[in-house]
């Protein structure tokens, strides 16, 4: 190429450039052709000069092909700087699709017209679905596991490479015939495989590639256990609300119904919901006798599946309690017992002193604060005493607390841990059952699964026994092998950036090239 004139301007510099070859081989029979038969011009945006958009105005001839069997008689020369019937060169393309890979569309136009490239987020992604992504070498330690296009209704497949730590490929969903079809052409050279619980997963594995050890994840194997133990705590939620009535100050329990404050408006909309979720778990336990099954009743009631099994599990309406948190005041709480203890039982001329102390919250929640003490002052409670904080946790947290070294847990917690498992011999024999699977599990202490296993089936947990049992080579092999798919849930966390970053444009391919790219 010669470059014949530069006219610059304030925003941009043009190139007028020739080719300066004397002969030029047909595209179709190769035949080399001096006949210049007309010209025309080229436009080619190029990469930027010193934060200047550069253009290129090629003078580009047309040729006569000279051998009389081609049947291209006619072509137009072809350049080494641009594709033919491209409107960049080659080196401004691959700077734009890197661009569009690493950010995406929208993001990525908005940084290429920054850098004096502009283009649209559009030609931007049509450069993404153009990029070739070539696969890694073959894996000999592959990571298996899901991810959601839409929670609860649409799953990918992500597949890692565990020794490189990096992504191999995607899969547009989650059955094992898909899994076994990749495996049959990209794993012939695999040994070990980690995987969650997924049953088709495990029969993808064994058709695809049977000479694979099938490793369980160990992380995946204390969510199901601990998944068991709420269950079993589902079924003793009378149990929960009993310990939790003990573990209060007697003082509070005692008082006298005469003593007791009117209820508050938020207090009356808690029992509005209340009675509403009895409603209609009445109504799904009546369906449920009549033999209506689970899928249809929460079609009907427009409620989840795993809701109205919880339910019927539970035998009784769901209580709903947010369980106790620490406060901005809680740093605080020595000065408003001293000032209440004063005889200072203003709400508000409490936070404006402790406004002036550095307190950041909100006046609300000192209210809050003075209205509690004020009805346990009304009920006769020793006003130096801290207020009870202690309400009917949730089965998610009672699973926690049983499953929370006791050197670990608050005097409260420890205390309805001890009157739990006193109460219901059956959980205590489930949580101490869970509690020595994790330490199995943490210790990798294979020795003792067996008659783990042999204690664990005396217990409420049978069930969960039953699927350990069901995939005893893959939970023994997580007792041996190193490997898990820890890897795996970083990769689906990036995958998941990524996928919020296409503003609603991450179809498969598209999304498929980037986390390949990056990978």
């Amino acid at each position: 190429m010669t470059v014949d004139r530069l006219l610059p301007a304030p925003d941009r510099i043009l190139l007028v450039a020739r080719s300066r070859s004397a002969s030029v081989a047909c595209p179709l029979c190769g035949g080399t052709s001096t006949r210049v038969h007309s010209f025309y011009s080229r436009r080619l945006a190029d990469l930027p000069w010193q934060g200047r958009v550069v253009e290129l105005q090629v003078r580009t001839r047309r040729f006569r092909c000279t051998s009389l069997e081609c049947r291209r008689r006619i072509f137009a020369e072809r350049l080494d700087i641009a594709r033919p019937k491209a409107r960049r060169t080659v080196r401004l393309r691959e700077i734009q699709q890197q661009i569009g890979l690493a950010l995406g569309g929208e993001a990525g136009s908005r940084l290429a017209g920054r850098l004096a490239m502009p283009v649209s987020g559009d030609t931007l992604l049509r450069l993404v679905r153009a990029s070739g992504i070539a696969l890694s070498p073959p894996p000999r330690i592959l990571g298996v596991d899901d991810w959601a296009w839409r929670r609860g209704q649409r799953y990918g497949t992500i597949i890692c490479d565990l020794e490189r730590r990096r992504v191999i490929d995607l899969l547009p969903d989650r059955t094992g015939e898909t899994l076994a079809s990749w495996l049959r052409q990209h794993g012939k050279n695999v040994a070990v495989v980690s995987r969650d619980r997924a049953g088709a997963y495990a029969e993808g594995i064994r058709a695809g590639a049977p000479q694979a050890i099938q490793v369980a994840d160990r992380w995946h194997l204390m969510v199901n256990a601990s998944e068991a133990l709420r269950r079993v705590l589902d079924r003793h939620s009378g149990a929960l609300r009993k310990a939790a009535r003990l573990c209060l100050p007697q003082a509070v329990l005692s008082s006298p119904p005469s003593k007791q404050r009117a209820a508050t408006q938020r207090e009356r909309q808690r029992a509005q919901r209340r009675e509403q979720r009895q409603a209609r778990y009445e109504e799904v336990a009546r369906l449920h006798r009549a033999g209506m099954p689970i899928r249809r009743i929460a079609r009907r009631l427009g409620v989840a599946r795993n809701a109205v099994r919880r339910w019927l599990r539970a035998g009784e309406a769901p209580v709903y309690r947010r369980a106790p948190g620490s406060s901005v005041l809680d740093r605080h709480l020595g000065y408003v017992e001293r000032r209440w203890a004063e005889g200072c039982h203003n709400s508000a001329q409490l936070w404006r002193e402790l406004r002036d102390q550095g307190f950041k919250g909100g006046y609300d929640i000192v209210r809050r604060w003075a209205i509690r003490r004020r009805s346990l002052d009304t009920a006769g409670r020793d006003r130096h005493a801290p207020l009870p904080s202690w309400r009917v946790p949730s089965s998610r947290r009672a699973a926690r607390l049983l499953t929370t070294p006791p050197g670990e847990l608050t005097g409260a917690d420890r205390q309805f841990v001890e009157t739990l498992t006193a109460l219901a011999p059956e959980i205590r024999a489930a949580a101490a059952a869970i509690n020595e699977f994790d330490r199995i599990l943490r210790e990798r202490d294979a020795s003792a699964f067996e008659a783990w296993l042999t204690a664990a089936q005396t217990t409420a947990l049978h069930g969960f026994v039953t699927g350990i049992t069901g995939d005893l080579a893959a939970v023994r092999a997580a007792l041996s092998q190193p490997w898990s798919n820890g890897p795996v849930e970083g990769q689906i966390n990036r995958l998941k950036l990524l996928k919020r970053q296409a503003y609603g444009r991450a179809k498969f391919d598209l999304l498929r090239s980037r986390v390949l790219h990056a990978a």
